[in-house]
């Protein structure tokens, strides 16, 4: 609370009430740590984009509270164009990878197709919004 005061031009006190108030209006959703993938083995990031059989929002409810259980899910997103969903995935290996695919992914409630594309490299990763 103190270097984000001095950041800011405050004393400990009022900086920390702001960040409250922050909190209680809903700015500051939650606080994390963000961990090292390399460092925990975690090297392979996948973006599976998955098409869904059928639209309604029962159906799509369905699938979305399944994903929801997945830990390796770390992100998705419902999208626009010819696929419904992408998700990004975090594993140690490709053969991980392979083996949620097979036993999990292609059995989520409503899926037609799972489409996999693997990150060669990261070249920005930030949680900071363009604020």
């Amino acid at each position: 609370m103190n270097e984000l005061g001095d950041k800011i031009g405050l004393s400990h006190t009022p900086c920390w009430r702001r960040v409250k108030r922050l909190e209680e209006e809903g700015y500051i959703e939650k606080k994390c740590t963000l961990l090292s993938a390399r460092k925990l083995d975690l090297n392979v990031s996948v973006h599976a984009y998955l098409t869904i059989k059928k639209h309604d929002e029962e159906s799509l409810n369905h699938f979305e509270n399944s994903v929801l259980n997945i830990p390796e899910v770390v992100e998705c997103y419902s999208v626009t164009g010819d696929k419904d969903y992408l998700l990004r995935i975090v594993v140690s290996n490709v053969e991980q990878y392979e083996k949620l695919l097979k036993s999990t992914l292609v059995h989520l409630p409503n899926v037609a197709s799972v489409n996999s594309v693997f990150a060669l490299k990261q070249v920005k990763y930030t949680t900071a919004l363009p604020i």
